[in-house]
């Protein structure tokens, strides 16, 4: 029996829009997913923290701040920090295109702009997270 994989949706920084990572948190659940939604305002640290707490097999951010840059490299900086980079990384956003390919050249797996789908959120969640887990 497969364990069911353990997602932290988190709102890094001091964007206060949540209502996309709240649809993204709820659609992972309804698709069997444990997910822990940290609310607003979290630091990369309080959100690597919940991550190694909670056991999560993935963290997905939400950034729609434009300081993306800055709260994906930091939350990757500390996972690696805290010995915890198997936790995949993934998010979404207002991020330019050049700045996603930047992001995945520092570790981040995937970054999903306006219009992408739960469903497709969802397939690429159970296919890149969920086969990683024991």
């Amino acid at each position: 029996m497969q364990a069911r994989i353990r997602v932290v949706v988190a709102k890094p920084g001091l964007d206060g829009h949540d209502r996309g990572a709240k649809v993204v948190a709820r659609a992972l659940r309804d698709a069997g997913m444990e997910v822990v939604y940290t609310g607003l305002h979290q630091t990369p640290e309080q959100i690597v923290e919940t991550a190694i707490q909670e056991d999560a097999d993935a963290i997905g951010l939400s950034i729609l701040s434009g300081a993306h840059m800055t709260l994906f490299r930091r939350v990757l900086e500390l996972l690696a920090e805290r010995e915890a980079g198997d936790i995949v990384v993934f998010g979404g956003g207002i991020i330019p295109e050049d700045d996603i390919t930047e992001l995945e050249s520092l570790g981040v797996a995937k970054v999903f702009t306006p219009g992408a789908t739960t469903a497709s959120i969802i397939e690429w969640v159970r296919a890149n997270v969920g086969s990683q887990v024991a």
